[in-house]
């Protein structure tokens, strides 16, 4: 096919579709319009050091994993403060999917306390991310399990 000649017929259809590409690119960009996504998206933490702490406004929201590093098949308390409601939170894995274990939440002294406990992985470090919703407030909290 590349050796055959050019006949009439290849090259009306070749400035046929030229026209039809010009058409839709200058159509794309006269009504093109820049739109301004809106931030929606919920803040994110680093559980270091054991604990991290939101701060929105004039609201705030703490957050610490005890017993700090987590380790795998062990349960792990998550303790939440400032929040006036029970919050409702799941674990799930950053790197892969390991499913989604849902925190169970009771009334503590000094807030919410959440248990849950995450499977060992294959490898040796797991990247977990913990979302709570707490009201309207949402944040995702990142921690490291080792074997």
């Amino acid at each position: 096919m590349a050796a055959e000649k050019l006949t009439r017929a290849r090259l009306a259809q070749i400035l046929v579709l030229l026209a039809v590409l010009m058409t839709a690119f200058v159509w794309r960009t006269v009504t093109y319009e820049n739109t301004k996504v809106l931030e929606d998206h919920p803040d994110r933490c680093q559980i270091t050091a054991e604990s991290c702490v939101m701060k929105r406004g004039n609201h705030s929201l703490g957050l610490s994993l005890s017993p700090f590093p987590v380790k795998a098949n062990t349960e792990t308390l998550i303790h939440v403060r400032n929040a006036n409601v029970k919050p409702v939170a799941t674990v799930a894995g950053v790197e892969m999917f390991m499913g989604k274990i849902p925190v169970v939440f009771e009334q503590g002294e000094s807030g919410w306390v959440g248990r849950f406990q995450v499977p060992e992985c294959v490898h040796n470090t797991m990247k977990w991310a913990v979302t709570i919703q707490a009201g309207e407030t949402q944040v995702i909290a990142d921690f490291i399990v080792k074997k």
